[in-house]
């Protein structure tokens, strides 16, 4: 079966050291993060450094999705696995995971992401779909949090 990844990209008016910041710090992620939970509050847990734990966990603390960084180039790369902690942990590739990168060019910031691969899950292609509409909801709430 053929690779299924989201492939995103959104261009940011300012330097990418803010929107890096956007991407990893609480204060910001914990306002992007209520897309991907239909505004159930939840939030992101991580250092976000090289093999560093990304946690992703509801009001109560209880763990809903769990991962790794896997690759980090800070204000530039960022790779990360997630998974649902409710289900089984589908095989994993070097590119898999959640992949932020950051090319800055005169204060502008252009966002690439990517998110896969879908085709190892079951029902991966629903899971791909649902993926790519949460990524157009935050990712204008990132641009709009890293421009303010």
């Amino acid at each position: 079966m053929e690779k299924l990844f989201v492939e995103k990209s959104i261009k940011i008016n300012t330097p990418a050291s803010r929107v890096w910041d956007v991407l990893t710090k609480p204060e910001f992620t914990d306002q992007w993060a209520l897309e991907f939970s239909s505004g159930a509050e939840f939030h992101i847990e991580s250092d976000w450094k090289l093999g560093s734990p990304v946690l992703w966990k509801g009001q109560d603390g209880s763990m809903i999705v769990q991962g790794n960084v896997t690759a980090l180039e800070p204000n530039k790369f960022l790779r990360f696995t997630v998974f649902d902690v409710r289900g089984e942990k589908p095989p994993v590739t070097e590119e898999d995971g959640i992949t932020y990168e950051l090319t800055e060019q005169n204060g502008e910031t252009m966002l690439r992401l990517s998110q896969g691969d879908f085709s190892v899950m079951a029902e991966g292609e629903k899971y791909h779909r649902l993926s790519a509409e949460v990524w157009d909801r935050v990712l204008p709430k990132v641009k709009e949090l890293a421009e303010k």
